[in-house]
C-alpha cells in the first residue's frame, strides 16, 4: 500500500534534461528542501532544480507532516549533551522555521490544510517523567505557555501554537510556481569538480555548475562528508485509518520506540495517522510484524485501515540537522532526525541564503564542521552499526519470508525472485549498488530495502530512492 499523500502527488512531470547544459547554481532533490531553496532563489539567474522522479516522490512523500518545535524532549538532550545556549538556538531555530512556513503559505496562497492544534509529548513510564518535567521548565523559561497533565499512568505536556499540513500539496504548489526551473526524471549519478566548476553527470548528459546544493534526504556520495560514520537510519511504520472527527491535536512519545500520531481530514474522509515501532534499520527488520505492532498499539481494525506505509529518517549523533558548505561553493542538507518538515524548510531559507552571500540564520547551530562530545560519543556506535547492518544484511534467507521470496546465485550474482499474487515471478539482484549492502524484500509495500542506508527499489529493481543512483533490475 502507500502514503495517504500519494493520491495527491502531482504526476504531471517536467521536462527531462537529456544535453549537456551549463548554469550557475544547481540544485539536486525536488523534496521539501530542494524546493523551498529554489523558492528563495528564484529571481537568481540561471538556477534550475533536478530531481531523480518526481518532485516530491521521496521521503517528503512519507512523513506525518507535522511543524511543530515540540519533539520529544529534545531541548533537555541538547541541554544535557551539549549546553543550554545550543538548546535555545535550536528553539528559536523550529519556531523560525514554522513562521517561514506560514509566511510562504500565506504568500502563495498554497492550499495546503494548514492547522493549528495542539501538540503533546507523553508518557506512560514513571521513570520518564522527570525528563517530561525537565522539559517543560525549559519551555517555560522561554516564555512558552504549557500544559501538564498527570494521572496514575499517564503524564504529558502540550503547546498549543503547533501546526499540521499537507506535505504535498505544499511541494506541489511550489512545483508549479517553480515549473520553469525544474527538471524531472533527470538523475545524476556522480559529481566532479573540474576548473573551478563542479561537473554533474547524469546517464547520458552532463550539467557543469558553479554553485551545487545536494539536497536529497541521503546524499549518494561518501566522501567528502562521510555521513555513514554521522548517523544512524531509523526507520518508522505508519498507518492511516479512518476515524469519526478530527480533534486537532497531535503527539509524540518521550523516547523511543516512537509512538506518534496525528489527524487529516479532507472533504470525504477523516484520518488518524499512527506511527509506531521506530528503530535502528540494522535491527527489528520483519516489517511485517512491525505493522502488526502498529495495528496493536493503536487498537486499529483492518476494516479501518486506509493507507499503510514506513519512512526513515536520519539520525545525527547530536541530534542536529547538517545544513551548509561541504566545501567552496558545495552545499549540503541532510540529517533532519524525524523533523523533517521543519527543518526542511528551514534548510532551504540558510542555503538559499548562503549562496547569495547574506546574513545566515542560525549558521554555528548546523555546521558541517561542528564537533561536540555527543556527536564524537555515537561515532564509535554508528561506525559499528554500520557494521553490523552489512554483516546482518547478508544473511538472505530471514525466517519470516518463508518460500517467497527466494534467494540464489546466477552466474556468481545474489538474486531476489519474489512471486506476485498473479503467480509473476519478478527477478531482481539484491545486492544495493550504493556500498553493497544486501537488500531485504519489504512485504507490505512490495519494495527491496537496503538496511543499511535506506535506499529503495521496485518489485522489478527500479531505484525509487537513494542513495543508491542505479537499479537493480536483473538481466539475464
Amino acid at each position: 500500500m502507500s502514503s495517504l499523500w500519494e493520491k495527491d502527488l502531482n504526476r504531471v512531470s517536467r521536462p527531462k534534461i537529456e544535453k549537456d547544459r551549463e548554469v550557475e547554481t544547481l540544485i539536486i532533490g525536488g523534496g521539501i528542501t530542494g524546493l523551498t531553496t529554489l523558492y528563495f532563489l528564484r529571481k537568481q539567474k540561471n538556477t534550475i532544480l533536478v530531481d531523480a522522479s518526481l518532485c516530491g516522490s521521496g521521503v517528503t512523500l512519507n512523513t506525518t507532516g507535522k511543524l511543530t518545535y515540540l519533539q520529544n524532549t529534545i531541548y533537555t538532550d541538547l541541554t544535557n549533551n551539549i549546553d543550554y545556549e545550543t538548546a535555545i538556538s535550536y528553539l528559536k531555530s523550529q519556531k523560525h522555521a514554522i513562521q517561514l512556513a506560514k509566511e510562504i503559505i500565506e504568500k502563495e496562497h498554497i492550499n495546503c490544510h494548514l492547522e493549528q492544534v495542539d501538540s503533546f509529548v507523553f508518557t506512560n513510564k514513571k521513570k520518564e517523567i522527570k525528563k517530561l518535567k525537565s522539559e517543560k521548565k525549559f519551555l517555560e523559561s522561554q516564555n512558552i505557555k504549557v500544559n501538564w497533565q498527570e494521572k496514575k499512568d499517564f503524564c504529558s505536556i502540550s503547546v498549543s501554537d503547533t501546526f499540521v499540513f499537507h506535505p504535498i500539496k505544499y511541494t506541489n504548489a511550489l512545483k508549479e510556481l517553480l515549473k520553469n526551473q525544474i527538471y524531472e526524471q533527470t538523475k545524476i549519478v556522480k559529481i566532479k569538480k573540474h576548473h573551478g566548476k563542479y561537473v554533474c553527470y547524469g546517464k547520458n548528459f552532463k550539467i557543469v555548475a558553479k554553485k551545487v546544493i545536494v539536497a536529497c534526504h541521503y546524499p549518494f556520495f561518501f566522501y567528502p562528508f562521510c555521513l555513514p560514520l554521522k548517523s544512524h537510519i531509523e526507520k518508522s511504520y505508519i498507518i492511516a485509518k479512518k476515524t469519526d472527527k478530527n480533534p486537532k491535536v497531535s503527539g509524540i512519545t518521550v523516547s523511543n520506540p516512537a509512538l506518534s500520531f496525528r489527524f487529516y481530514e479532507d472533504k470525504k474522509n477523516c484520518y488518524q495517522i499512527c506511527l509506531a515501532r521506530s528503530h535502528k534499520t540494522s535491527k527489528e527488520q520483519n516489517d511485517g510484524k512491525n505493522f502488526q505492532i502498529v495495528k496493536e498499539k493503536y487498537q486499529i481494525k483492518d476494516s479501518d485501515i486506509a493507507f499503510v506505509w514506513s519512512n526513515v529518517d536520519i539520525i545525527t549523533g547530536d541530534k542536529l540537522p547538517f545544513i551548509g558548505e561541504i566545501k567552496k561553493n558545495f552545499l549540503i542538507a541532510t540529517g533532519f532526525n524525524t523533523w523533517g518538515m521543519t527543518n526542511g524548510i528551514l534548510a532551504g531559507e540558510i542555503l538559499s541564503k548562503i549562496i547569495l552571500k547574506e546574513d545566515v540564520p542560525f549558521q554555528n547551530l548546523f555546521t558541517l564542521k561542528r564537533s561536540n562530545f555527543y556527536q564524537i560519543k555515537s561515532f564509535f556506535g554508528n561506525m559499528l552499526g554500520s557494521v553490523v547492518s552489512f554483516i546482518g544484511s547478508k544473511k538472505h534467507q530471514k525466517a519470516w519470508y518463508h518460500e517467497n521470496p527466494i534467494f540464489l546465485k546466477i552466474k556468481g550474482k545474489s538474486v531476489g525472485i519474489y512471486t506476485d499474487e498473479h503467480k509473476k515471478k519478478h527477478f531482481v539482484y539484491t545486492t544495493c549498488p550504493h556500498m553493497g549492502c544486501s537488500l531485504i524484500f519489504n512485504e507490505q509495500e512490495k519494495t527491496w530495502d537496503c538496511p543499511c542506508h535506506s535506499s529503495k527499489f521496485s518489485i522489478d529493481g527500479k531505484c525509487l530512492k537513494g542513495p543508491s543512483t542505479k537499479d537493480i533490475q536483473y538481466k539475464e
